[in-house]
C-alpha cells in the first residue's frame, strides 16, 4: 500500500487548498476533484449556512460536482464558492448546458464573526477572492490547524482549526475526512489535555495521550460558548469507492457519528453542523453491502480523529484576549 499523508488527499482524485487573512481572522478551504465526483450532504445542526446543497439530494438531476468549499464568515463566507467557480470556469471546468459551462461548487460556512478579527470589510466581504486563492493553492499537501477555513475557528475553551485524517478499509478503499472545528462545545475532556477522540487516535496524531483512566461526572459537565452565539463544525468525508448519490447521502449521515464522538456536545440549536460526502469513483465495490458499511464506519472514525487533530494543530489567534491553543497549555506533554 502506498505511504499515506494522513490527509483526505490520500483519497485519489482530490486536492485541497487553503487561503486566509490574518487581519480578518478568517479563511477558506477548498477541495477540488480531478474528475466530477458523486456527492451528497446532511446537515444536523440547527443553524447551517450552506450553498448548493439541495442539488445533492439523490432525487436531483445533477449527477456530480466539481468542488466543496469549507469557509469561515457565516452567511458572508458563502461568497467563497463564487471565487472557486471563477477559478474552474477559467479552466473550462463545469457542467455543460449547450454552450454554457457551470462549475458545480457546494459550500458550508462556519460562524467566526466574533473571534476578534476585523470584520469591517466595507460593502462586499473578501471571501470570493479568498475562495479563488484557495483554489489556486489546491494540492496533495496542505496545512492544518490555524489555516484556511480553520483560521478563525474556536471551540468552547480552546482554539479550533482545520483537521484532516485518512484510513484504508480491509478491501483497500481509501477514506478521509476534512473538517473545520468551530464547535459550540469542547473537544477535550474536562479541562484537558485528553481528547474525547482519544480512543480513536492513530499513533500520536493529536498528542498520543489516549484517554484518562476515568471520566468523572465533573469532567462530563457541559462547557459551551453560550447563546445566542452560533458555532459550526463542517466537514467533507471522501472515499475512492464508486458510490451512488444515495450511498453518498448515507455516508454523510453515518459520518455524523464521528462528530458526536469527538465533541461534548454537537448538533445543537445554535450549531450549523453539516457534512458533505464525496466519492471519486476510482475503485468499485465488490461485496457492496459489507464494503460500503466499512467505509461508513471508517469515515466516522476519520472525522472523530480529524476534529481532535484540528484542535491539536491549532495556534492561538494574534489578538488580545484570544483563546489559548491546546499546544499553549499542554504542548510539553504531547508524545509526538
Amino acid at each position: 500500500m502506498t505511504q499515506t499523508r494522513n490527509l483526505i488527499t490520500d483519497v485519489a482524485g482530490l486536492r485541497v487548498g487553503n487561503a486566509h487573512d490574518a487581519a480578518l481572522g478568517s479563511g477558506v478551504t477548498v477541495a477540488l476533484f480531478d474528475e466530477p465526483a458523486v456527492a451528497s450532504c446532511f446537515a444536523m445542526g440547527g443553524a447551517p449556512a450552506t450553498r448548493e446543497t439541495d442539488l445533492l439530494d439523490p432525487d436531483k438531476m445533477v449527477p456530480s460536482i466539481h468542488g466543496v468549499v469549507l469557509s469561515g464568515g457565516s452567511a458572508f463566507g458563502l461568497d467563497a464558492a463564487s471565487g472557486v467557480q471563477a477559478y474552474l470556469r477559467e479552466r473550462e471546468i463545469g457542467f455543460a448546458i449547450r454552450e454554457a459551462l457551470v462549475p458545480i461548487v457546494c459550500q458550508a460556512s462556519s460562524f467566526d464573526l466574533l473571534n476578534g478579527g476585523n470584520k469591517d470589510w466595507g460593502r462586499y466581504p473578501p471571501y470570493r477572492d479568498l475562495g479563488f486563492q484557495a483554489a489556486e493553492q489546491a494540492s496533495l499537501n496542505f496545512d492544518l490547524g490555524t489555516a484556511g477555513g480553520g483560521y478563525g475557528a474556536t471551540t468552547a475553551n480552546l482554539k479550533g482549526g482545520l483537521g484532516s485524517t485518512s484510513a484504508t478499509t480491509s478491501s483497500g478503499h481509501r477514506v478521509g475526512a476534512l473538517v473545520i472545528v468551530n464547535a459550540i462545545a469542547s473537544a477535550v475532556i474536562g479541562d484537558g489535555p485528553h481528547f474525547w477522540a482519544g480512543a480513536y487516535e492513530e499513533g500520536s496524531e493529536f498528542g498520543g495521550l489516549g484517554l484518562p483512566s476515568q471520566v468523572s461526572p465533573k469532567m462530563r459537565s457541559l462547557v459551551w460558548k453560550g447563546g445566542p452565539q452560533l458555532a459550526t463544525t463542517i466537514a467533507l468525508v471522501a472515499t475512492d469507492a464508486v458510490l451512488t448519490k444515495a450511498q453518498a447521502r448515507r455516508l454523510a449521515i453515518a459520518s455524523h457519528a464521528g462528530l458526536a464522538r469527538a465533541l461534548r456536545f454537537s448538533h445543537a440549536l445554535f450549531d450549523g453542523d453539516t457534512i458533505f460526502a464525496a466519492a471519486t469513483g476510482r475503485k468499485p465495490l465488490r461485496d457492496e453491502a459489507a464494503e460500503f458499511t466499512e467505509i461508513t464506519a471508517l469515515a466516522a472514525d476519520c472525522l472523530t480523529r480529524a476534529i481532535a487533530r484540528g484542535v491539536y494543530e491549532a495556534t492561538a489567534l494574534p489578538y488580545p484576549g484570544a483563546q489559548p491553543a491546546w499546544r499553549d497549555l499542554f504542548g510539553e506533554i504531547a508524545r509526538d
